[in-house]
C-alpha cells in the first residue's frame, strides 16, 4: 500500500511488511550516491533494527552511522537535540545529508526538529516502529520536543522526504503499547468516520492491521494537505489532546502513556459535549467501549480541576481563549473556541 503526502513538500508513505529493509534502495531515489545519514533510535530499538537499517543504507552506497538515546518520554528534552546537533557535525553533515529516524513518537519528534533545525534544514526519513507513530505522528511533519512547562512547546513543521511503514515491528510492541496506538485509532474515528470507529469497536483489527493503519494515514494525509501549518481542520486531529497533555505533565510523563492519556482526554470532552447538549447522548459511552476494548482507561483520579489548570500552556491557546475539539457525533467533529475561564463550569461534569 502506498499514498503521497502533498504539502509544501511532496512524499511518499509505503505500508509494506519487511519495507524497513528497503530503506537504502529507497533512499537512492531521494539522494546523491555517498551521502551521509546519521540513523536516530532508542535504546530499546536501536538493538532491535539499528544493524537492518544500517546495513541497507551502507549496501546502497551512503555512509551511515547509528546514535542513540535512553528510551522513554523523560529523553524528549532539548539536551538530547544538543546530543543529535553534536553527531551530525560530528558527522559532517551537509545539506545534502539525511536523517533516519527509527522509533516511536519520541524519536521521530526529535529527529525530525533536529533534522529542522541542523544548518536550518536537512532532510529526514521516518521509519516508526510503534502503532502510535505509524497511524499518527510519523506524516504530517510536526516535530518537536517538551518543557518542563509541557508537551511539545518547542518544535518546527518539517515534512520528512519520506515514511517507511512496516507493519512487522509491531510483533514487538508489548499489549500496552499496541493499545496506546489503538487509542489514537480510536481518535480518527471518533473526529472523521463512522465507519473505521465501527471495525475498531466490532472486529479484531490486529487481523487488518494494514487496513487500519492505511485508512488512519489516509484521514491525516487529508487533513494535513488541507491545513498543513494547524490554523484550522488540522486542530481536529487534537481530539483529546488537551486534557490528555495536561494528565501527561501533571504525572511527569511517568504514569500515563500518550495514548492512554489521550483516550481519558476523549472521553472528558465527549462529557463535556453531552452536558452542553452540543454532542449526542451517548457518545462518551461509546468511546469508553472502544477503549474498553483494548484496556484503555477511560478516567483518571487526578481532580478535574488541576487537569484544567494544567491547560494553560496548551498550543491551543490563543490570549484568553482557547480552541476545543469536540464532537456533535462520531465520525463528525468540529473546533470551538471559547474563553479559558467557562473551562472551569465543566469541572462538574468531569
Amino acid at each position: 500500500m502506498e499514498l503521497t503526502v502533498r504539502t509544501s513538500g511532496t512524499y511518499r508513505i509505503m505500508i509494506e511488511r519487511g519495507c524497513m529493509d528497503a530503506v537504502g534502495e529507497r533512499a537512492g531515489e531521494l539522494f546523491k550516491p555517498g551521502a551521509k545519514a546519521v540513523v536516530i533510535s532508542d535504546s530499546n530499538v536501536l538493538p532491535l533494527y539499528g544493524k537492518r537499517i544500517l546495513n541497507s543504507l551502507e549496501a546502497a552506497g551512503f555512509s551511515a552511522s547509528l546514535f542513540s538515546f535512553p528510551a522513554g518520554e523523560e529523553s524528549k528534552r532539548l539536551s538530547s537535540i544538543e546530543a543529535m546537533y553534536a553527531e551530525c557535525a560530528a558527522r559532517g553533515l551537509t545539506r545534502s545529508d539525511f536523517l533516519v529516524a527509527l522509533g516511536g513518537g519520541v524519536t521521530g519528534d526529535m529527529a525530525g526538529f533536529a533534522a529542522a533545525t541542523f544548518l536550518r534544514g536537512i532532510p529526514f526519513i521516518q521509519i516508526p516502529t510503534t502503532l502510535l507513530a505509524q497511524i499518527d505522528s510519523s506524516v504530517g511533519g510536526k516535530t518537536g520536543v517538551d518543557l518542563p512547562q509541557g508537551k511539545n512547546l518547542v518544535g518546527a513543521f518539517h515534512q520528512p522526504a519520506l515514511v517507511l511503514i512496516d507493519p512487522d515491528t509491531l510483533s514487538t510492541l508489548s499489549p500496552r503499547y499496541f493499545s496506546d496506538g489503538m487509542a489514537e485509532a480510536i481518535k480518527y474515528g471518533c473526529i472523521k468516520s463512522r465507519e473505521l470507529f465501527d471495525m475498531i469497536l466490532r472486529e479484531d483489527v490486529s487481523q487488518k492491521i494494514e487496513e487500519l493503519i492505511f485508512r488512519c494515514v489516509d484521514i491525516k494525509r487529508e487533513v494535513v494537505e488541507r491545513d498543513e501549518f494547524d490554523t484550522g481542520e488540522r486542530m481536529l486531529l487534537n481530539f483529546g489532546h488537551t486534557f490528555g497533555h495536561a494528565l501527561e505533565k501533571l504525572y511527569d510523563f511517568k504514569k500515563l502513556s500518550h495514548g492512554e492519556a489521550v483516550g481519558i482526554g476523549m472521553v472528558m470532552m465527549a462529557k463535556c459535549g453531552e452536558s452542553k447538549g452540543i454532542t449526542k447522548a451517548g457518545t462518551a459511552n461509546e468511546i469508553i467501549a472502544a477503549l474498553e476494548k483494548y484496556n484503555l482507561p477511560t478516567k483518571d483520579e487526578m481532580p478535574a480541576g488541576r487537569v484544567i489548570e494544567a491547560t494553560a500552556l496548551d498550543k491551543k491557546n490563543s490570549g484568553n481563549r482557547i480552541s476545543l475539539i469536540l464532537l456533535k457525533e462520531i465520525g463528525e467533529s468540529f473546533v470551538d473556541e471559547v474563553f479559558r475561564g467557562s473551562l472551569a463550569e465543566l469541572t462538574g461534569v468531569l
